[in-house]
């Protein structure tokens, strides 16, 4: 646990507010940038748009996130692949495959 157990988790008191305002099964999306929020059990059921820098995404909170953050969720970074040779080979081959079985 990053936290110690006197302070408790942290989540934003403004986030926790929002939540509270909405009803229990109400689609709207709630945007946030607070990634370093707790997730609660009073957050399941709602879907909240966690910003990861560029954009917001669309995170609908279950149960078993409970305890968890919510920028967990909402990946920063997008993985292309390694390149090189070898990946050029299978690449052309895989590509291949399914033009020949038609």
């Amino acid at each position: 646990m990053s936290r110690s157990l006197k302070k408790g988790p942290f989540t934003e008191p403004k986030l926790l507010a929002k939540v509270a305002k909405l009803k229990t099964g109400d689609k709207t999306v709630i945007k946030t940038w607070y990634r370093a929020s707790t997730i609660t059990p009073a957050m399941v059921g709602f879907t909240f748009g966690v910003h990861n820098g560029k954009t917001h995404i669309p995170v609908f909170i279950v149960e078993n996130m409970v305890g968890h953050k919510l920028g967990e969720f909402s990946p920063t970074k997008k993985f292309i692949r390694h390149g090189g040779k070898m990946q050029k080979g299978l690449d052309a081959s895989s590509t291949a495959a399914p033009a020949a079985s038609k």
